[in-house]
């Protein structure tokens, strides 16, 4: 039997309810891979494990950074390794789960990561492409990284401004040479890509886009707002959709709308990471992972 199991998969697939699932046929518990839910304060938001799912499996690295925590890949990882190691070292199985393809290599090996950018320079970006608009700043990219910039829509905010944070460090978002997805495993897991067909998940984003409206989402994301925000926070997947919504910019269903779409965007982009993830055996059931980890 292995001591690591990775699932990932795009949003809405399932994940949690997978991870719960091997958690308690395998005495495992369950270690978060995304970026968001390490943040305390957007539940919600976030769609971080409901109080009825930690009761049923111990999770690891949910709610543990407050909003004016400033994150990083390098942090994350090193957390995340000493967590599994941790599980692993008490004889339970470790299970990492989410949907931040990078966090859950991360997780797994230590990274060739870039350097870290000096202070101000994200903020300075992130205002720039506020202020002058995303076509202005992406043509900015182009000319600073033109393979950056043509690997990046101009929408994409997040990581438009990282791959202009990363020219000020003489670095790149897509460098000559990817060493990212080939360094050595820290130790040896299965890892397995919940598959679900498109139209299923676009059903189920919208269910629970509702959902969060009706859980009170703009309550919570209100408190958030009143709180210093660090530059990683205010990136955290519909955050500015809410603000503008508080900020009476736009109406409830327009924030509804908005998120909607951002959220099946993102879960394209979380598709194309499961190609790039070594090793990755696509499933449609845990029942599929249980019988390939027996063998």
């Amino acid at each position: 039997m292995v001591e690591l199991i990775a699932v990932y998969g795009p949003t809405a697939t399932g994940k949690s309810a997978a991870a719960i699932e091997l958690a308690q046929a395998l005495d495992g518990e369950v270690i978060s891979c995304d970026a968001m839910q390490l943040y305390r304060g957007l539940p919600i938001l976030t769609n971080q494990p409901t109080a009825e799912q930690l009761a049923l499996v111990p999770h690891h690295l949910v709610a543990v950074w407050p909003l004016d925590h400033e994150g990083s890949v390098a942090e994350y990882g090193a957390t995340a390794r000493a967590a599994v190691d941790d599980v692993v070292g008490r004889g339970r199985t470790a299970i990492l789960c989410g949907g931040s393809g990078l966090y859950m290599r991360a997780a797994l090996a230590p990274l060739d990561l870039p350097p870290p950018p000096r202070s101000g320079v994200r903020e300075r970006f992130d205002r720039l492409y506020e202020e002058r608009g995303a076509e202005a700043t992406h043509k900015l990219l182009a000319y600073r990284d033109p393979r950056a910039a043509a690997a990046i829509h101009h929408n994409d905010r997040r990581r438009v401004v990282r791959a202009l944070e990363l020219t000020e460090a003489g670095s790149s978002l897509t460098p000559d040479e990817d060493t990212l997805w080939n360094p050595p495993q820290a130790r040896p897991a299965a890892m397995f890509g919940l598959r679900v067909d498109a139209e299923t998940v676009r059903v189920r984003i919208a269910t629970r886009t509702r959902e969060m409206f009706d859980r009170g989402v703009e309550g919570e994301v209100r408190a958030a707002l009143a709180k210093p925000l660090s530059s990683t926070a205010r990136h955290i997947h519909g955050l500015q959709d809410l603000a503008a919504l508080l900020a009476g910019e736009i109406s409830r269903d327009d924030a509804i709308d908005r998120l909607d779409a951002r959220t099946r965007q993102y879960a394209k982009r979380q598709r194309v990471w499961m190609r790039r993830l070594p090793e990755l055996r696509p499933v449609e059931t845990v029942a599929e992972m249980l019988a390939e980890v027996a063998r």
